[in-house]
C-alpha cells in the first residue's frame, strides 16, 4: 500500500507544533502500525531528518506505552486493540492517516507523539496499593472471595494505564483509570482496611493533576483496549459517597 501520513511534530513542551505530511510506499498489510512508523523513521534518518518520537515498549498490548490518536480515535479504528497490535490491513491503499498524541491538559506533550503521563503515577501514589504486610503469596483458597467480586476485580486489574480513556473523553477525565485501580482493590478482602481513605485520596489526586470531571459520556469505555466497563466508575462513585459520609460522621455510613 501507498499511504499519506499527517503526523504531529513538536520539538518540545514549550514549542509550537504542527502537522507534517509524509508519504510512505510499499506498506505491507501484515505490518503493525508501529512497524510502519519504524519504516518511516528509518527513511527519515537516512535522509538526515529528525525521526518521529513515539512511545513504545512491549509491542504486545500489555505495557500501555503506545499512545496514539489515529484518525481521531485512541489507538485507531479497531476496538479492543492497542496501537502496537493494530495492523495495516485495517487501512486501504491511498489512505491519508492523521497521527497525533493524546490530547489532555494532564498529559502535556514532551516531543512529537510522546506525552508525559506522570499524572497517572500521582493517582497511584495516593492510594493504589495495600500497605498491610502480607508475607509470601498465600495459598490460593485460604481467603474466600465471591466469584462475582473476583471476576470484577480481575476485569479492573486488566487496565494497562495507557491513557486512551483520557484521550477519548471530551472532558479529559481520567476517571475510568482511577476507578479501575480503586475497584481492583475494593472488591477484595486485602483492600478493605484502606478502602475509603483510598478512594478519597485517589480521587483528590485525580482532580489535582488537572484531569476533567466525568459526565458519563462513555467514550472512555468505548476506547479502552482492555474493555473495562463504564459501571466501574459507578463502583467508584458509591465508595466515594460512603467515604465522604464516614468522614463527615454521618450516622449509619
Amino acid at each position: 500500500m501507498n499511504l499519506t501520513l499527517r503526523i504531529w511534530r513538536q520539538k518540545g513542551p514549550e514549542d509550537k507544533g504542527q502537522m507534517v505530511t509524509y508519504p510512505v510506499q510499499d506498506v505491507s498489510p501484515d505490518m503493525s502500525f508501529l512497524e510502519m512508523l519504524d519504516v518511516l523513521n528509518e527513511r527519515l534518518i537516512l535522509d538526515g531528518e529528525e525521526p518521529v518520537a513515539f512511545d513504545h515498549d512491549c509491542r504486545e498490548g500489555i505495557c500501555g506505552m503506545c499512545s496514539l490518536m489515529i484518525n481521531g480515535e485512541a489507538h485507531g479504528p479497531q476496538r479492543g486493540t492497542t496501537a502496537c497490535q493494530l495492523h495495516m490491513r485495517q487501512f486501504s491503499d491511498g489512505d491519508t492517516i492523521d497521527i497525533e498524541p493524546w490530547r489532555a491538559r494532564a498529559f502535556p506533550v514532551v516531543k512529537d507523539l510522546v506525552v508525559n503521563r506522570n499524572a497517572f503515577d500521582q493517582i497511584i501514589a495516593a492510594g493504589g496499593y495495600v500497605t498491610a504486610p502480607t508475607g509470601s503469596a498465600p495459598e490460593a483458597h485460604s481467603t474466600p472471595v465471591a466469584k462475582a467480586n473476583a471476576d470484577a476485580a480481575f476485569e479492573s486489574a486488566a487496565c494497562i494505564g495507557c491513557g486512551a480513556c483520557v484521550a477519548a473523553c471530551p472532558n479529559g477525565s481520567g476517571m475510568l483509570f482511577t476507578a479501575a485501580k480503586i475497584t481492583q482493590l475494593s472488591l477484595l478482602p486485602q483492600g478493605q482496611p484502606e478502602r475509603y481513605t483510598r478512594v478519597i485520596g485517589m480521587v483528590d489526586a485525580h482532580d489535582e493533576a488537572g484531569f476533567g470531571g466525568c459526565t458519563n459520556i462513555g467514550e472512555c469505555a468505548a476506547a479502552c483496549p482492555k474493555g473495562i466497563p463504564l459501571n466501574t466508575i459507578g463502583r467508584l462513585n458509591r465508595d466515594y459517597l460512603k467515604a465522604t459520609a464516614k468522614r463527615a460522621g454521618t450516622p449509619g455510613s
